[in-house]
């Protein structure tokens, strides 16, 4: 795997530009998880919380599934990790729980992501509502709320990697 991350070009256009930022973002989050064992993915380094490289990655394919399948598209696709009884289920990592399955579902989720985006317009409102507030989003708020949500928990997984094993980076 290689995450070689390129930001978009200072003179792209608005579509070029949110999407470049975006998949830099994802790429971000791969790379901080790089090089580590299944254990050390798993390990929830800040206590009290479960957060762990390997539960934002899993949380990230919902999101993923979430706003480009559920809310764009009006997919009728359920969760993959949580449930109503545990809403937190991707944070919820066991033993059996591998990277392998986590970075395949997310890669999954994002080329899904791609498909379905590519049959909108920056204006075109979602075909779908989102569940709580039933709202609908162009797709220009999806992906600018996307990068926000890649950014704040890439700065999330800074911290966790570097307790893990005192890597640090931008």
């Amino acid at each position: 795997m290689t995450n070689e991350r390129q930001e978009p070009a200072t003179t792209a256009d608005e579509r070029t530009m949110l999407e470049g930022w975006l998949d830099y973002h994802r790429r971000t989050l791969a790379w901080k998880c790089e090089g580590l064992t299944d254990a050390q993915l798993r390990t929830a380094a800040v206590e009290p919380s479960e957060l762990s490289l390997m539960g934002l990655v899993r949380h990230m394919a919902e999101v993923e599934r979430g706003w480009f399948r559920k809310v764009l598209a009006a997919e009728d696709a359920g969760p993959v990790y949580y449930t109503d009884e545990d809403p937190d289920g991707e944070f919820h990592l066991s033993e059996s729980d591998t990277w392998e399955e986590a970075y395949a579902t997310w890669q999954s989720e994002i080329e899904t992501a791609r498909r379905n985006a590519a049959r909108f317009g920056l204006d075109d409102v979602s075909e779908g509502k989102h569940r709580r507030t039933g709202e609908r989003f162009n797709l220009r708020w999806i992906y600018t709320h996307m990068i926000e949500e890649y950014a704040r928990h890439n700065g999330h997984a800074d911290l966790i990697r570097e307790r893990v094993d005192g890597a640090t980076g931008d």
